[in-house]
């Protein structure tokens, strides 16, 4: 499985979208050097996907609103 997720940083509205092979190593990583909380992930079949969904979340503003409308969260861009 492949994972597309959101963090968040404790304390300020800072997010960051990734994309891993192994999404609780990866949040370990994160972990290590900021404090960070898990808001959401998406799991997908191939790495294609996964790397394909987090570009669109990065490069189009359309799609990265319509998640924040989905998770009724206020985050900034």
């Amino acid at each position: 499985m492949y994972y597309v997720y959101l963090l968040k940083e404790k304390g300020s509205n800072k997010t960051y979208i990734g994309f891993t092979a192994n999404l609780e190593q990866r949040l370990k990583q994160h972990k290590a050097t900021k404090e960070i909380e898990l808001i959401y992930y998406e799991a997908y079949k191939t790495e294609k996907e996964a790397r394909d969904r987090e570009r669109k979340l990065k490069m189009y503003g359309s799609a990265w609103r319509a998640l924040r409308q989905r998770l009724r969260i206020s985050l900034s861009e």
